[in-house]
Order: structure tokens, then sequence, then C-alpha cells
């Protein structure tokens, strides 16, 4: 198990939004939230009455966002929606990157549309129009000019930067696009001495076994649970 500090994950909304993404964050005084174009998650400073509060004033009515922690108070107007368990991995210094012969393109906001499609089809609703604002992100296109496989950066906690929107088309699968564009990112994570990590649902198997042949260590289970501001 990589050593790290016990809380630098606790809570990587909060503290993503308090450090290196400060310049996202809307917030009052115990509530903070990602941009709804940007990306649908909130944090509170602890999971309090006042706090959900607060967090329910930062919405709009019929809107959703995603909390990572447990036991949070019912709140009058906050219907709790679902909750996705999730692993918290981490890439160590010591595991090696891998190059790979497949043509990678670098990916921006004038590539939103066709992003915001592909991440569609394999986790709606997580990435957002202005979500490739948050980090780097790398694509693959087919010979035609599709974009096919993607992965970028979420969340960054301070100098530990989040591997997301990592998917392929389903037609082209099992290619290797994937573990390309990881690596792609990984490098120039490392090459800004940024350490990598991700979120995994505990159900994906096949991701989470990836990421283990890759070098990724467990960190901790965490729980992600959806409310909707009625």
């Amino acid at each position: 198990m990589v050593d790290l500090p016990a809380t630098l994950f606790a809570d990587p909304v909060w503290n993503a939004l308090h450090s290196t993404h400060a310049n996202f964050r809307i917030s009052n005084q115990f509530a903070c939230r990602y941009p709804a174009e940007v990306a649908p998650f909130g944090a509170l400073a602890r999971p309090t009455q006042t706090a959900m509060r607060q967090l329910y004033e930062l919405l709009v009515p019929g809107e959703a966002i995603w909390l990572i922690g447990e036991h949070f108070p019912n709140t009058a107007g906050l219907q709790h929606e679902n909750t996705l368990k999730c692993l918290q991995m981490v890439l160590p210094g010591k595991a090696q990157t891998v190059q790979s012969n497949v043509t990678i393109h670098r990916l921006d906001e004038s590539h939103a549309v066709e992003m915001l499609a592909l991440t569609n089809l394999a986790f709606p609703g997580f990435f957002r129009k202005r979500t490739c604002e948050m980090g780097s992100y790398y694509g693959v296109r087919s010979a035609d000019g599709e974009l096919i496989a993607m992965a970028g950066e979420r969340m960054k906690v301070g100098d530990a930067w989040e591997l997301s929107a990592v998917c392929t088309h389903p037609e082209h699968r099992g290619k290797g696009f994937a573990t390309s564009l990881m690596w792609q990112v990984i490098d120039s994570q490392r090459r800004a001495k940024a350490l990598p990590w991700l979120h995994v649902s505990t159900t994906n198997t096949k991701a989470i076994g990836l990421y283990q042949s890759m070098g990724f260590e467990e960190i901790r289970h965490v729980n992600i649970s959806q409310y909707i501001r009625r």
C-alpha cells in the first residue's frame, strides 16, 4: 500500500475546490460545488443539517448533485436518489509508464461536443460541456476522424490529479485504446510532478483489474451519493 496522508482523498471535492480548482468554486460558508456545466459534484465542510441546507441554496430546483462521504442528514427539499460504491486508487511513483504505438490527439474545449457524446455512452451525466476545462484530455480517432476513445483529468487535489472520463466507443473496445490513453495522461501528470489517482465503481471488476495491472493500488472504499433539490 502506498504511504499517503490519511485525509488526502477523504473529501476530494472539498479539497480540490479549496486548492488547485479554487477558480471553479461556488460556495457559501459550509457548502461548495463545481459549476453545473463543469461537474456534478459538491461538498460540505461537515455533514451537518446546516451545511446540507446551504448546499440546497446552491442548487436550482430539479438539479442533481453528488457528494462523497457517509451519513448525510435528511434535509427538507433535498431528496436522496442514488449511492454508488467506489474504490479510490492511486498509482505510486514506482510504476513504470508504458509506451504505445497508438496515435493520440490532444483534446480541448473545441472538442467538447464530441467528448460529451462519447462519454454519454459510458456514464451519462457525469461529463459536462466544460468538464474538459478541469485538466488535460487526450483522444483516439478512427480512420474517418470520429472520436472513439478518450481519457483525461478531473479533480485536482493539490498535486494529486484524478484520471477520469476513460472510455471507448462500444464498437472499438478491446484494442488497448483506454490503456494507451491512461498512460498518456499519467506521463503528462508525472512531468508536472503530480500523483495520478482515480475513482472506479466496485462493480466494475474489469476496470479494477486493468488498473491493478498498471500498478494502481487501492486507497479506500467511498460512497458517492446523489441528491436532487425538489
